[in-house]
Order: C-alpha cells, then sequence, then structure tokens
C-alpha cells in the first residue's frame, strides 16, 4: 500500500508521540468529537464481542467502550507508543484494554476480527482514504459496524486563507471533502452508510495560541513535501497580520465529518466476501 504518497508516516507518529503528555489538556475539540461520536453506538444491532479503537490517543472513548460492553474484547491501536502508554489510566484493572501499536493502512488482525471499530479524528491521516476503508472492512465481521469522524478540507480555513494572502502555500495538511469520504465508503464496499458534517468554531487569544495548541495536540503539517525549518520573524509577523481577527481574539473553523457505515452480510454472491 502507497502510505506514504501524501503523508510522511514517520513525522505523523513523532509528532503525536511527542504530543502524548499535552494531549489530553488540549484536546477539546477532540473530546467532545469523540463523545458525539461514541452516541452511534447505540446503532449496533447487537452487543459486540469485540471493538477496536482505531487511533485511540491516550484512550478515552476505549475504556468507555469497555466500560459499556465489560465482556467485550477492547482492542486499542495507535500509531504512536507514547500515546498508548496512556490507555491504561482510562479503565481499571479488573477491565484491562489490550494495546497494539501499528499503522491503520495494514491492520495487524485477521480478517474478519472484530463487531465494531470506532476511530475519531485519526482518519485524516491515512492516504490514500479509500485503502484505508478497504483494511477497515477486511477486518470487520459481517454485518459489523464502523463509525468514525475525521477532519474537512474547511478544517483552519482562516489559517490556510492567511498562509495564501502572504503568498505561501500553507502549512497545513489537506483533508478529504464530504464526497471524498462518501465516495471512499461506497468504493470499499460498504452499504447503509450514513455521513453527516458540522462546523466547529474555536477562540483563541491570538495566532500564537493556535499554533501552541496545534502542537500539543499533534496536529502539524504531516506532508511528505512539507517546508523544513522555523518561520523567520518578518514572515510570521506578515502571517499574524494576514490572521483575520475579530475584537480582541481570533477564531479558527474545523470541519468535522462523521459517518457510520457497516459490512454486507456474508453472501456467497458478495464481492470480496
Amino acid at each position: 500500500m502507497n502510505t506514504d504518497s501524501l503523508f510522511q508516516l514517520a513525522h505523523v507518529k513523532q509528532h503525536f508521540g511527542r504530543a502524548a503528555e499535552s494531549y489530553e489538556a488540549a484536546a477539546a475539540l477532540q473530546k467532545e468529537v469523540e463523545t458525539r461520536l461514541l452516541e452511534l453506538a447505540d446503532y449496533l444491532p447487537s452487543e459486540p464481542a469485540r471493538i477496536l479503537d482505531l487511533g485511540c490517543g491516550p484512550g478515552r472513548a476505549a475504556g468507555l467502550l469497555k466500560q459499556r460492553w465489560p465482556k467485550a474484547q477492547v482492542i486499542a491501536m495507535d500509531l504512536a507508543l507514547p500515546m498508548l502508554r496512556r490507555v491504561p489510566k482510562h479503565t481499571r484493572f479488573w477491565r484491562p484494554l489490550q494495546r497494539v501499536c501499528g499503522n491503520a493502512m495494514q491492520l495487524p488482525f485477521q480478517d474478519n476480527s472484530f463487531d465494531f471499530i470506532f476511530s475519531s479524528l485519526c482518519l485524516q491521516w491515512a492516504h490514500p482514504l479509500p485503502e484505508a476503508l478497504q483494511e477497515i472492512r477486511r477486518v470487520l465481521r459481517p454485518d459489523g459496524m464502523l463509525a468514525f469522524s475525521t477532519f474537512g478540507p474547511d478544517t483552519l480555513i482562516e489559517l490556510r486563507e492567511a498562509y495564501l494572502a502572504i503568498g505561501e502555500t500553507p502549512a497545513l495538511s489537506p483533508f478529504a471533502a464530504i464526497q471524498q469520504v462518501g465516495d471512499g465508503l461506497q468504493g470499499s464496499g460498504f452499504h447503509k452508510n450514513v455521513l453527516d458534517r458540522e462546523t466547529y468554531r474555536m477562540s483563541y487569544p491570538d495566532l500564537r495560541a493556535l499554533m501552541k495548541e496545534l502542537h500539543a495536540i499533534g496536529a502539524t503539517d504531516a506532508r511528505s513535501g512539507r517546508k523544513r525549518g522555523l518561520m523567520g520573524k518578518i514572515r510570521w509577523q506578515r502571517l499574524q497580520a494576514a490572521y483575520p481577527k475579530q475584537d480582541a481574539n481570533i477564531s479558527s473553523s474545523w470541519e468535522v465529518i462523521s459517518a457510520m457505515a457497516f459490512k454486507r452480510p456474508h453472501t456467497p454472491f458478495a464481492d470480496g466476501e
């Protein structure tokens, strides 16, 4: 699989690893998105026996899923090992979570392994997205359910436009639009697909505070062809001047796409089964 065509995997792994200590304190939006996505578990047709939290981060969702279904085997998987080290604090010792360090593009599980795969704000780093969805479908059991959220292209639109205003390519990772996500699900063989999008707006005292938060949650430019090196004083001042202000603060937009989909039931005539 062509995992590094857009994003540099080592860069994503390194930055989320560095963000492990600061992530939970800074990730207010991520917690809200995760909480809403967990509500989709109500649509599971039956109690799941095996659950995967893909891109689990520090493991909050995995812990809540284990709390809801104590008898289920819940596996917390992340690319960054330092994130996985924080997972145990989100569960009880008598409700242990299994932890796996791995890549969403090459899931280290057998076919038809999970009844439910949950993934909050992880798949925007998986490219090409259709290949990641095919891999997820492979390890889902027939009738298994996928619930995931991902950032859309209007995420940080103000910052993107500020870069363009000073004549520079935005130092931000690109994300798939909702139409591309829907096409990816359809093309990967999922059915009963339901998608939604919502834009969240966050407020900051200044651009430096926004940049500090992006660093704290590991959401930095992960493109293979990104510009290396620190931004100079003059460039930074120009970017600050170009960023739109509201009163004394600035705001940033975060487009979140949420999706629920199912693997088709096994039949002798189902493609790929």
